[in-house]
């Protein structure tokens, strides 16, 4: 059964006028016969409507972003394709709207609840990351959410969670990608839960001050831009607090090759290719820079990792 939050915005301020279709809105179609047909959806191919934010300087690079196409048509998002351009052609068929998502493990306050219901209260921001792809490409995005830890706190973990797992939805007629064993499907990612709480940790749902296109993760998705882009887990269901390190979907599918932290280290190669620079995106295809010590937020956030072996832990 869906719950609901306490909170002081309205769900339009999160869901736009134009794709918010209330519950009973849905009841009284789907006892029409065409809830289907009513249900909303975040076009891969259109622009989306605006989202309301302010925009925080203190965690924005001063790098010029990319383009919102090359944003939104270069994509890693399996569900829909292993090709890049994959997702940009196919996710129209997923329906972002209305989504729930489900909060289990061990925290005080579990259960299942709407969308709209767990961004109540949330101010949303810009805030300007750096991308950077385990396959050594990268982008400047502007992305638009608010900090992981402000919803956390608000479920109560207990002093058992020591790490944070995400779980995409799984849906093959919604998902086709989902219909072939690329990976152990759904899609799982995890967090240890001090970098879940983090500041830089985004909850995000949209991109350039637009609500998130389906092909990015829509409705929600993950950002956490010292780590490689694989860890920013897309379309979200379920959050569970657990005391163990979870079994994410890349670490099950190639252990040797995607860890755990996926922190962004020049230092460490993948085996089958150097990690050392990286190809931003629109520059060139023989531009590349050198890769910054955890995607250049080293000063932010080395403190996690003192004292670890980050080449066995990587």
């Amino acid at each position: 059964m869906n719950r609901s939050m306490p909170g002081g915005v309205k769900p339009s301020e999160i869901t736009p006028r134009e794709l918010f279709v209330s519950r009973r809105e849905l009841l009284g179609a789907a006892l029409a016969g065409g809830a289907t047909a009513l249900v909303p959806t975040a076009r891969a191919d259109v622009a989306q409507p605006k989202l309301s934010f302010t925009r925080n300087a203190r965690y924005s690079v001063n790098e010029a972003p990319n383009s919102l196409d090359a944003i939104t048509s270069y994509n890693n998002f399996y569900e829909f394709g292993t090709d890049k351009s994959d997702p940009k052609a196919n996710a129209h068929t997923l329906r972002p709207r209305p989504w729930s998502v489900t909060i289990a493990g061990e925290a005080e306050n579990t259960g299942t609840f709407h969308l709209e219901d767990i961004l109540k209260g949330e101010a949303l921001e810009e805030r300007v990351y750096r991308f950077r792809c385990v396959e050594a490409w990268s982008m400047v995005v502007p992305w638009v959410g608010f900090p992981l830890a402000n919803l956390l706190k608000r479920f109560k973990p207990t002093s058992r969670a020591k790490y944070v797992e995400f779980t995409t939805l799984y849906d093959p007629q919604q998902m086709p990608g989902e219909r072939y064993r690329v990976l152990n499907w759904p899609y799982v990612e995890g967090l240890r839960i001090d970098e879940a709480m983090h500041p830089l940790t985004l909850f995000v749902v949209g991109v350039y001050g637009e609500v998130l296109p389906n092909q990015n993760g829509a409705p929600l998705r993950l950002i956490v831009p010292w780590k490689y882009g694989f860890k920013g887990i897309k379309s979200i269901v379920k959050v569970r607090f657990t005391e163990q390190e979870p079994r994410t979907a890349w670490m099950i599918a190639a252990p040797d090759e995607y860890g755990f932290y996926a922190n962004v280290n020049p230092h460490v190669d993948h085996p089958r290719w150097s990690q050392a620079s990286e190809r931003r995106l629109e520059r060139g295809f023989f531009s590349r820079q050198p890769t910054l010590m955890f995607n250049g937020y080293e000063q932010e956030v080395a403190d996690l990792y003192r004292g670890m072996d980050l080449r066995r832990y990587f």
